[in-house]
């Protein structure tokens, strides 16, 4: 393995050492249960409408672990839109308090769909605590802070909103060792800065800035700049350097891939194939993120899938 960068370091001290699960999952078989089917159907519902490249990827899963990560999916949804949406801090507060007692308790009022689903998956498949705490605390932290100096800084924030759902997501899809968690956090870390990257000028003007200050300066971008959508020379310099340092955290983040369960293997794959096929749309469209939202068509999807699969059948 390459030598840790100081923001690793700091991001495997955040994941700790959990163990490895001794046992398999154990399945309460939901599909008896209209109740816990219904939740999973919402959980479903929540991520298709949201997310077209999870659900594509999702959909390369068996179907209890599909079913699953799809709750894990609704779960990490609802708990932001309570930052981006409840405007009363005091609500607010008590809804993400109401979910970190559901992560603890890993049990749920039977109206609540999406907190059903998700307590069922927490103890079906001994997901940690820990990593779904982080992430609500991680999410959180939009409420509390709207720039990042340096990219060690924003990478700690990548971890608790990115990072977690991938070490989470292990858990479902079954992984070897304790070996497969630096990457399953560098992926997250690649994941969130093509979100980071995609939306800079749609976060601009809900009053956030991810982008590393220092960075910035470096490139002779000012926020005044970024306010106005100007794709400019040092503009498109500073979005190359950013893209290629997330091509490369994909890239060292592929080796944890084969570590996961075989039958994992390409829903994770196409999972970071899909989102860094974003990066590729920004570069085709000159770096303007401003105007515009890069995405990857269904077709663009559909067409990397072949290769993907070789890719992964050789692992």
């Amino acid at each position: 393995m390459q030598a840790h960068a100081s923001w690793e370091h700091q991001l495997l001290d955040l994941a700790g050492h959990i163990p490895h699960p001794s046992i398999r999952p154990f399945f309460s078989y939901w599909a008896g249960d209209a109740s816990l089917r219904n939740a999973y159907k919402q959980a479903e519902v929540i991520t298709a409408a949201h997310s077209k490249s999870f659900y594509f990827a999702s959909g390369l899963l068996p179907e209890e672990k599909r079913s699953a990560v799809r709750a894990l999916y609704a779960f990490c949804r609802t708990v932001d839109d309570i930052v981006d949406e409840v405007e009363s801090k005091k609500d607010r507060d008590f809804e993400l308090d109401y979910w970190r007692n559901i992560v603890q308790t890993a049990s749920s009022s039977t109206d609540d769909l999406v907190a059903a689903a998700w307590a069922d998956t927490l103890t079906r498949y001994h997901i940690p605590r820990h990593y779904a705490l982080q992430l609500i605390d991680g999410v959180a932290r939009d409420l509390s802070q709207t720039r990042y100096q340096t990219f060690d800084d924003l990478a700690t924030y990548c971890y608790g909103v990115a990072s977690t759902v991938g070490l989470m997501s292990m858990y479902i899809v079954g992984f070897k060792g304790h070996d497969a968690v630096p990457y399953a956090i560098k992926l997250g870390v690649a994941l969130q800065m093509t979100n980071i990257l995609r939306d800079a000028g749609e976060d601009y003007r809900n009053g956030r800035l991810y982008l590393p200050r220092e960075e910035l300066i470096q490139f002779g971008i000012r926020e005044q700049d970024i306010a106005e959508g100007r794709v400019t020379d040092n503009w498109r310099q500073f979005m190359k350097f950013q893209i290629d340092r997330t091509r490369q955290l994909y890239k060292e983040s592929w080796e944890g891939v084969k570590m996961l369960e075989r039958e994992g293997q390409l829903a994770i794959g196409a999972a970071s194939t899909f989102y860094s096929g974003i990066l590729d749309d920004i570069e085709k469209h000159d770096y303007n993120v401003f105007t515009r939202r890069a995405s990857l068509s269904a077709w663009g999807k559909i067409r990397r899938v072949p290769g993907l699969w070789m890719k992964v059948r050789v692992l």
